[in-house]
């Protein structure tokens, strides 16, 4: 069945995007990446996922396909989601099966800011995706959502069932609006649909803006590490390869009309978290450990936009698929330690090994 497919993954060169072309690699079908490659934070990161996949910097150029080094089934384009025009030339000219929508402009804090930047890529951009979808028809549309859509709902564990009107971010209403857009568009149009739903994800060639990252180089270089509602925050973190595993068991599963309850469409929403939340001050306590040095912790009130914290429900992750999600904290941390350890030998200077 894979063999006959061809998927397309955009925000392939981010972090969770680079992980699942790296998971798709290999015998099967073809895989298109695409990726704006904006400088939210550093791009060095993005090219240096994008050379694992393949392709390397002098080769990209806007609005041109290039193909991998690795695997001759993987290309990748750079395309902003906004340009209708070129993402529509490109979905007419390879005619794809499977739509995997990774791309957003990310960052609850970043949100509190700058939210225009929200409206253009996590807005129009994916509304012009769905179009794509409709008028170039495919088997499956999966897209990624946030916890962060749970907001004020104070029942734990989070349910796909629950609540989620009532946000407390703009990041996390532009998540709620893509999946209210998503609905419509499978109601109207007979997409399926399946909407994920990530609880912080973590792992190597990871954001620098996410938690674990930040304080690993707070750590290192010896700043303050900032940590909200004085330190009384748990997270559900979730391993990168936890994460990837869940998408890819997805993949060939759409949803059926009527499997949201009070919904005909062919829509659906899951979580995929560990179903373990952990206290922040210990993920700081297991990094200490790994990196071999202590941190200084600066506690703060808690932000604006934030919640105290994210518990993943993943019945009908596990009902669908058999997986759940379970790769322990400080097993997934040691992993990107080591990683981490690689990426900045010099700038921290880590003796080789």
């Amino acid at each position: 069945m894979w063999h006959k497919h061809k998927v397309l993954v955009t925000g392939s060169a981010g972090f969770i995007g680079h992980h699942l072309m790296l998971a798709l690699r290999g015998p099967g079908g073809s895989i298109v990446g695409l990726d704006l490659l904006n400088e939210y934070y550093d791009p060095a990161l993005k090219y240096g996922r994008l050379a694992l996949q393949g392709f390397s910097k002098t080769h990209i150029k806007y609005n041109t396909l290039v193909h991998s080094d690795e695997d001759e089934a993987m290309s990748f384009i750079q395309l902003d989601l906004v340009d209708e025009k070129a993402l529509d030339d490109l979905f007419r000219e390879q005619q794809f099966d499977i739509v995997v929508n990774l791309a957003a402009q990310a960052g609850v804090r970043y949100s509190l800011e700058h939210p225009q930047s929200y409206v253009a890529s996590n807005l129009v951009g994916f509304a012009n995706l769905l179009e794509a979808c409709r008028k170039y028809p495919i088997k499956h549309f999966l897209f990624a959502s946030s916890s962060s859509v749970y907001g004020l709902n104070h029942e734990v564990p989070f349910a796909t069932k629950h609540n989620t009107n009532l946000p407390v971010s703009f990041y996390a209403a532009t998540k709620k609006a893509n999946e209210v857009m998503a609905h419509s568009y499978s109601h109207l149009y007979n997409l399926p649909v399946s909407g994920l739903r990530f609880f912080t994800v973590y792992g190597p060639w990871g954001r620098p803006d996410m938690a674990y990252f930040s304080f690993a180089r707070a750590i290192m270089e010896g700043t303050p590490i900032r940590i909200f509602n004085n330190g009384e925050m748990y997270r559900d973190f979730t391993f990168i390869s936890d994460v990837v595993e869940g998408i890819v068991r997805l993949l060939f599963v759409a949803p059926k009309a009527g499997t949201t309850v009070g919904s005909t469409a062919p829509y659906t929403i899951y979580n995929i978290g560990n179903s373990s939340p952990e206290h922040l001050l210990e993920m700081v306590a297991i990094l200490e450990r790994l990196l071999h040095k202590k941190g200084t912790l600066d506690l703060q009130p808690m932000q604006p936009g934030d919640v105290p914290i994210t518990f993943a429900d993943t019945q009908e992750l596990t009902a669908t698929t058999g997986f759940k999600p379970s790769i322990a904290l400080e097993d997934g941390l040691s992993h990107f330690v080591d990683w981490f350890k690689t990426y900045y030998r010099e700038q921290y200077q880590y003796a080789k090994t």
